[in-house]
């Protein structure tokens, strides 16, 4: 269905100018939707590490052409376009891709066969995003219905909730496995409580932070640990192997953990991007039959089914609210590690 768009014409963004430069708020064009396009009134924007790593790129590092919006976790209402109707709330599934490829048609945009192609991997990265008032979808393919879910929560679900969600939906785990979460912030927290809900697996947290362990308990651990010298031994004790490690950090000392603790025939899943690396030999320092993944994000159906969960009350996220105007200071507290969970922006 197609609405009238806002009477308002000018949106309130926050932009990335050129690589190297602070992001800056901006008064832009309310866009107007065309075709397939869907614009949505944002409600809620999370905030994300892999927002730092695209304000702290190279230039060339990255694929995209500045200017454009941050922001690819968002929650809001549809204005106008087709496909939903006008005040439907929905969650945005960030990951755009060529929309014809076999895996974008299935909505697994996050794995688009022609992403080497396109100057963008979606919102707020390359295309876009949701750090504004409004934010123009290409299709409604990539919205997915919230109903009365608050903004705040979906937001940061549609990467902080899918993105351990996708990596939890490839494990292997058995009745009584053991999984070894490395990492409490945004999305480890909520990993944790997604493995409580569709695994019977054992659950071990680990961080540097007292109060993320915190978070970790509060979140359904089975058993925290503050990372030091001696944790990998007291993990290789206690579970006698983990069957599956999710490192949500990836830097140098987590991988080698990660690494040490994992039994024969494990999986290592890898989702932070810290810069670590790992050599993998025959032999070297994975076990036997180990497997490594590199799970980017999710798809859409399962966004779906992260917004279901989280409906019914299956898993929830820890949040800082800050109004947009203060989104510098936001970025500089998760920058810091100061911020417990997800930070989420109001674009007001």
């Amino acid at each position: 269905m197609v609405s009238a768009v806002s009477a308002v014409r000018k949106t309130r963004a926050l932009r990335l100018p050129a690589w190297g430069e602070p992001p800056a708020l901006a008064d832009v064009d309310v866009p107007e939707p065309t075709g397939s396009e869907v614009l949505v009134r944002v409600e809620a924007a999370g905030i994300c590490h892999s927002d730092l790593h695209v304000l702290d790129a190279a230039p060339g590092a990255l694929p995209y052409r500045p200017p454009f919006t941050l922001g690819h976790e968002i929650a809001g209402h549809v204005v106008a376009g087709s496909g939903f109707e006008a005040g439907e709330r929905v969650a945005v599934h960030g990951p755009w891709g060529c929309g014809t490829c076999r895996r974008c048609a299935v909505g697994e945009d996050n794995y688009c066969d022609r992403r080497a192609e396109l100057g963008w991997a979606g919102a707020g990265l390359g295309r876009d995003g949701g750090m504004a008032g409004h934010v123009l979808v290409p299709h409604a393919r990539h919205l997915v219905p919230i109903g009365d879910l608050d903004a705040t929560q979906a937001a940061p679900l549609t990467d902080a909730g899918l993105t351990p969600y996708h990596a939890v939906a490839r494990l292997r785990l058995g009745d009584d496995a053991s999984v070894v979460v490395v990492g409490v912030g945004g999305l480890g927290h909520v990993a944790i409580q997604i493995l409580r809900a569709v695994t019977k697996a054992r659950v071990f947290a680990v961080d540097v932070r007292e109060d993320a362990l915190s978070l970790a308990g509060r979140s359904g651990a089975h058993r925290t640990l503050l990372a030091r010298a001696d944790t990998e031994t007291v993990l290789r004790r206690e579970t006698g192997g983990a069957d599956a490690v999710l490192d949500f950090v990836g830097s140098d000392p987590t991988l080698r953990l990660s690494a040490g603790v994992l039994r024969p025939g494990g999986d290592l899943v890898l989702v932070g991007s810290g810069g670590g690396k790992l050599t993998i030999t025959k032999p070297g320092p994975l076990p036997q039959g180990a497997s490594v993944s590199l799970p980017f994000w999710g798809g859409s159906r399962e966004l779906a089914e992260v917004i279901a969960l989280a409906r019914t009350g299956g898993i929830r996220v820890e949040t800082e609210l800050f109004p947009l105007a203060d989104a510098g200071e936001a970025f500089d507290r998760l920058r810091a590690g100061r911020v417990l969970g997800r930070a989420v922006l109001l674009p007001g």
